[in-house]
């Protein structure tokens, strides 16, 4: 269980004379800190404006119910592990990341969020149990498993790597939440995905192509989740179980 401790909230927009180690970012009433890693101006600006993440974090709000389990594949910053602990009334929240950059900062996240729920898994997900290579970047959000994305600037580091059909099993989640930079073509057709009651998914034309975004519909509607537009909106797109 991830610890928590009590703490009062904190000027969003502190002056220049303040410790930086106090420095927050507010969204949605939760806090992310300033002073771990260099969070970019893009993410920082969305933060402040309650703008990070907005299709995913309402397709949530809306999709998930009272007991579910929900996995997550694609942790970040640990936005939306932090909010459906604290904003819903899910069950348990276990999210799954590969950066190793990214780790000690969801868990501060989780604990000054009191995102009791929430449980952090360092790997990523694949076909088999051992070790895969991430490549780690400047820009520590455009860090990827894919060793030509955002440049040749890379620095490969070895990481956990977890048979996902086990890790299904074991979990038995209800609800899948996605964001995987456009991995997601490749790990969809290797899940069994039938027990789910829905998926969140945040879709990536810009790197798999229309073709990619068909073949996951299909692979979906094959595994008996149909399409919910109610809840989509641009790349965020819900699907629910028909059985």
């Amino acid at each position: 269980m991830v610890e928590t401790q009590d703490s009062q909230p904190q000027d969003q927009t502190p002056s220049d004379d303040q410790p930086k180690r106090k420095r927050m970012h507010w969204c949605r009433d939760m806090r992310f800190p300033g002073d771990i890693i260099p969070l970019p101006a893009q993410v920082r600006r969305s933060l402040r404006r309650g703008h990070y993440e907005h299709g995913e974090a309402e397709a949530a709000l809306k999709l998930i119910r009272k007991g579910d389990v929900v996995l997550e594949l694609g942790g970040g910053i640990g936005f939306m592990s932090t909010l459906i602990s604290t904003k819903t009334r899910a069950q348990v929240v276990h999210s799954f990341e590969a950066n190793p950059g990214l780790i000690d900062y969801i868990r501060e996240v989780h604990r000054l969020n009191r995102a009791k729920k929430a449980h952090l898994h360092h790997a990523v997900l694949g076909d088999r149990d051992g070790m895969a290579t991430f490549y780690c970047r400047e820009d520590i959000l455009s860090s990827s498993l894919d060793p030509t994305d955002g440049g040749t600037d890379t620095t490969p580091k070895q990481v956990p790597m977890r048979d996902a059909n086990a890790v299904f099993a074991e979990i038995k989640p209800t609800v899948l939440v996605c964001d995987i930079e456009g991995a997601e073509v490749d790990l969809l057709p290797k899940l069994n995905l039938s027990g789910l009651r829905a998926l969140l998914i945040e879709l990536h034309p810009q790197w798999i192509g229309s073709k990619g975004v068909k073949d996951i519909f299909q692979l979906l509607h094959e595994q008996g989740l149909v399409f919910f537009p109610k809840f989509s909106s641009g790349k965020v797109a819900v699907f629910r179980s028909n059985w």
